[in-house]
């Protein structure tokens, strides 16, 4: 194949060579020439000769100006090929780009996808996190080895309806506490009547996220220093 190509190349070669030394209207007059011998061999050779590969690949290569698919270029093409028909010609210009553009493809194309974990993972510090934006959510993920840019990050959030740490950080009251909802408790008092009109203070504790309701004790005289121990004996 190589030694074919090259020996259809040398006599390219000492063409252009040759011409080099030529004036202009010499070189019109020698296209002329060649042109009209062409024509005289048209009715006698009835069918195109058969070419090997790499005779058609120079020839392709040769008029690869011509090969553009614009009607004035195909019109070009019919006239300065005489002996193949254009349109084989531009199919072996079509065969040599395939050749040029072929490789070996490694793996899947386009990036690697994003595993269900990290996605979650992604969505559970925004979600915890109201304050942290994406360049903050890509650094956090580098520490574990998650090697994810922050427009990846910034498409999973919007893929999940999670808004920018400007709005998410700046929210209500009640983002705050849906957030937050699980490490809040709350407290207050209830009071009860006795049967001879005292006044019983009850305080209780309320974990926000279980609804899970911690009776405290009771006191006819709450103050500060007893609502502490109630306090810190729940903890």
């Amino acid at each position: 194949m190589i030694f074919t190509l090259l020996m259809s190349l040398f006599p390219l070669s000492l063409d252009l060579v040759s011409i080099l030394g030529l004036a202009k209207s010499d070189k019109d007059l020698e296209i002329i020439i060649l042109r009209q011998q062409v024509r005289i061999l048209q009715p006698i050779v009835k069918t195109p000769p058969r070419i090997s590969g790499p005779e058609s690949m120079v020839l392709a290569t040769l008029t690869d100006k011509y090969s553009q698919f614009t009607d004035g270029a195909r019109q070009r093409l019919h006239q300065v090929m005489l002996i193949f028909k254009p349109d084989t010609v531009l199919r072996w210009h079509r065969v040599l780009v395939r050749r040029k553009w072929t490789f070996k493809r490694k793996g899947k194309p386009g990036r690697p996808g994003i595993s269900s974990e990290l996605e979650a993972l992604i969505v559970r510090l925004a979600k915890e996190n109201p304050c942290w934006g994406y360049d903050k959510i890509q650094g956090e993920l580098l520490k574990p080895g998650y090697n994810l840019s922050a427009s990846s990050v910034r498409n999973i959030l919007k893929r999940h309806r999670l808004t920018p740490a400007s709005e998410r950080s700046s929210g209500s009251w009640r983002s705050f506490l849906g957030h937050d909802k699980d490490q809040i408790l709350a407290c207050d008092f209830f009071t009860v009547e006795t049967i001879w009109l005292k006044t019983i203070y009850v305080l209780f504790f309320i974990e926000l996220g279980a609804r899970r309701v911690h009776l405290a004790g009771c006191t006819t005289n709450p103050d500060t220093t007893w609502v502490t121990q109630q306090a810190r004996q729940l903890v």
